[in-house]
């Protein structure tokens, strides 16, 4: 977990809710492109964007984090359903690890009051 004022929350917050918008838009792919009967498609992809949703509004606790891990690999994991959601989840995936590291690094960097408290 990052620490409160880490402005990388606000990169990770927003990796969610992008990635809940792909995994919506992934619906129709999966239903005429890769021939996924409908209630599939909906009830995976659109599960995998609830979760998404729901890690990005409990960012401000550990759970979050950790949903947020959960719902990156069940993005990739879409691949499976359809190729093409391979290439989308580890985009995803890449971006919110890139955003984890670097917002370890500036908790890190810190000094103790956190990423932009006053000197």
């Amino acid at each position: 977990m990052l620490s409160p004022r880490n402005p990388m929350r606000m990169v990770l917050l927003f990796v969610l809710i992008f990635e809940a918008i792909a995994f919506l838009l992934a619906i129709p792919v999966m239903i005429f492109v890769s021939g996924i009967g409908p209630g599939l498609a909906t009830a995976l992809s659109g599960g995998v964007a609830l979760l998404a949703l729901v890690s990005a509004g409990l960012m401000r606790k550990p759970v979050g984090y950790l949903l947020g891990w959960v719902a990156q690999v069940a993005g990739v994991a879409l691949g499976f359903l359809t190729p093409a959601m391979f290439a989308v989840g580890l985009l995803f995936l890449g971006l919110w690890v890139l955003g984890v590291v670097l917002g370890r690094k500036l908790d890190a960097r810190a000094p103790a009051g956190g990423v932009n408290s006053p000197h």
